[in-house]
Parts: structure tokens; C-alpha cells; sequence
């Protein structure tokens, strides 16, 4: 027999911006349900320096317990599965296929974040955790100031990449990926100014040995790194919306108005899957803005039912 069940709210994905709305729609006395995989890109951070209240830094994995013990004390629950299928009903509501079974929901938000390309490294988490390649040059530039950094990527996107990073070192080699090594004449000049050094052959391979990383080039030729930021780009996990016909746009991302809401009434968006600045506090933010609308919405389509 499959299990039904009923809910104001449905929230997709349990990372910072699930959470985070989860905690408001709680306090605003909603009934609701978080389903999760249990693979939120926020596990990933070793240590964030620029979430706003953490002085001394917190990590990715310390941030969403201590979210979910949040949201925890309002009642909410979140379900380890995944949404196999969503659907809009004829009454305007959504019908969710769930692992444990169906959720019908008056109003849904899209947490999926993204995941990220990596480069094929052995144990890519430890490297990760331990600071040799690092994922989010936003997040931890900083920490990179004046050490010595290679971006790995298609020699466009890397090479965009390595001029932000020339705000926190000089020191700064694109390793490309793949056959095409052009640059157009402006993309060249830009990173000659900058002093940053383009490698003439593609990497072949990453080699890890010990505290070391170290780039195998086409030609035979070995660059070690100190620290490695890959350009590889993302998967958006927008493909919920797309299939219910929501906007996504060129790359993928879920558009919304002001309100985290999109093009399909009652079906909301919020964090990474939204658009590129992938930062916890842009999800904080999503996630309250689309909760309290999701929670007004809610109020006058009741109120309209009693008159």
C-alpha cells in the first residue's frame, strides 16, 4: 500500500537553503516536509571563512548539523530519499513521488543545488579537505594569498577563473584541458598583463603522492601545484522544474522573480540551482525570502476559501 501524505509545504533538498527555509516555514506554523539525498555541495566546504556570524570559520558538515538541529526544534522533518517524480495537479496542487511513497504539497521549493565537474583525482574529498584543491575561490581566495595556484579547466573558463584569482596572488599558471587552446587577442592580453603564465600543452593527468599534486602534461612535462582550483563547471540539478516547465535558463539554472518564485505559480527556487554566485549566504537569503512567500501566498488563498 503506498503511503500518502498531505502538506502545505514540500522543500527538495535538505542543504543551507532547504534548512534555512525550513526553519521559517516551522516558525510560521506550516505543515511540511524536507526530502533530502544527503549530498549537499555545503558538505564539501572543509572550512568557510565568509559565513556571516562564524568568526573563527565553521565547516560545511558542522553548518548543516547545526541547520538541521535548527529546524529540528520546530518539528521538521527531513526524509532521506529522492523526488523520482512532480507533477501539478488540476487543483493547482503538486504530487510528489517519493522513496517512501506520495506527497501532495499546496506549494513546493527547489533547494537541489548543483554538482560540481571534478577533476579525476583519487580520494578527491581528503584532497579537498585538505586544502590542495579547492572548489570555490569566492569562499577561500583569501586563504590563498600569495601561494602558488593552477586552474584547471577548458582554457576559456580557466583562464577567467585565474584572473579573479589575481586579486589574492601573483603567482598563477592555467593548466588547459582539452584540445582547444586559443584565446581571442583580448582574453590573452588581459592575462599577459596580469602576469599569469598559460601552459602550451594540455594536462594528461593529476597525480596525488602524499601532500603533493602535481599536473602531467601532453609533452611530457610535470607542474607541480600548491594549490589546484578546477574550472570544470556544473551540473545544475534543475531537472524537476524543467520537467514540469518551469524557465531555466542558458546554463541550466532555475529562473525566479524577486520572490524566489517561478514561471509556475507555486513552484520556488533557491540557492545554488538559482544562478552562479554559489554562496551560503545567498542561499540564506533565497530561502527566507521564499519561505515568507510561500507562507503569505498560503494566507490569502485561505482567506479567498472562507468568503
Amino acid at each position: 500500500m503506498i503511503k500518502s501524505r498531505d502538506v502545505d509545504c514540500l522543500i527538495v533538498g535538505g542543504g543551507p537553503a532547504g534548512l534555512t527555509a525550513a526553519t521559517y516555514l516551522a516558525r510560521y506554523r506550516r505543515e511540511l516536509l524536507v526530502v533530502d539525498r544527503g549530498d549537499s555541495r555545503a558538505s564539501w566546504i572543509p572550512l568557510s571563512h565568509n559565513c556571516p556570524g562564524f568568526p573563527e570559520g565553521i565547516s560545511g558538515n558542522d553548518l548543516l548539523k547545526r541547520l538541521r538541529e535548527q529546524a529540528g526544534r520546530y518539528g521538521v522533518a527531513v526524509e532521506h530519499g529522492e523526488i523520482s517524480g512532480l507533477k501539478k495537479t488540476e487543483d493547482g496542487r503538486f504530487l510528489a513521488h517519493v522513496d517512501s511513497g506520495e506527497v501532495r504539497a499546496r506549494k513546493v521549493l527547489l533547494a537541489t543545488g548543483i554538482v560540481d565537474r571534478e577533476p579525476d583525482i583519487d580520494n578527491i574529498k581528503r584532497v579537498v579537505r585538505d586544502g590542495h584543491v579547492r572548489i570555490c575561490p569566492i569562499c577561500d581566495g583569501y586563504e590563498a594569498i600569495d601561494k602558488s595556484i593552477a586552474v584547471l579547466g577548458p582554457i576559456a573558463t580557466a583562464a577567467k577563473k585565474a584572473l579573479f584569482l589575481r586579486t589574492f596572488t601573483s603567482a598563477i599558471t592555467v593548466l588547459p584541458l582539452g584540445p582547444d587552446l586559443t584565446l581571442d587577442d583580448d582574453m590573452s592580453g588581459r592575462l599577459d598583463e596580469a602576469g599569469i603564465r598559460v601552459l602550451s600543452s594540455p594536462v594528461a593527468d593529476l597525480a596525488v603522492d602524499g601532500e603533493e599534486v602535481a599536473a602531467l602534461l601532453e609533452n611530457g612535462e610535470r607542474c607541480e601545484i600548491e594549490i589546484l582550483y578546477p574550472a570544470m563547471g556544473a551540473e545544475v540539478n534543475s531537472g524537476l522544474a524543467a520537467s514540469l516547465g518551469a524557465e531555466v535558463n542558458k546554463e541550466g539554472c532555475i529562473v525566479t522573480d524577486a520572490h524566489q518564485q517561478t514561471s509556475l505559480p507555486g513552484l520556488y527556487a533557491a540557492g545554488d540551482v538559482v544562478n552562479e554566485l554559489n554562496q551560503l549566504s545567498v542561499a540564506f537569503g533565497h530561502a527566507a525570502v521564499a519561505a515568507t512567500h510561500m507562507h503569505n501566498t498560503l494566507r490569502e488563498e485561505d482567506a479567498d476559501a472562507r468568503h
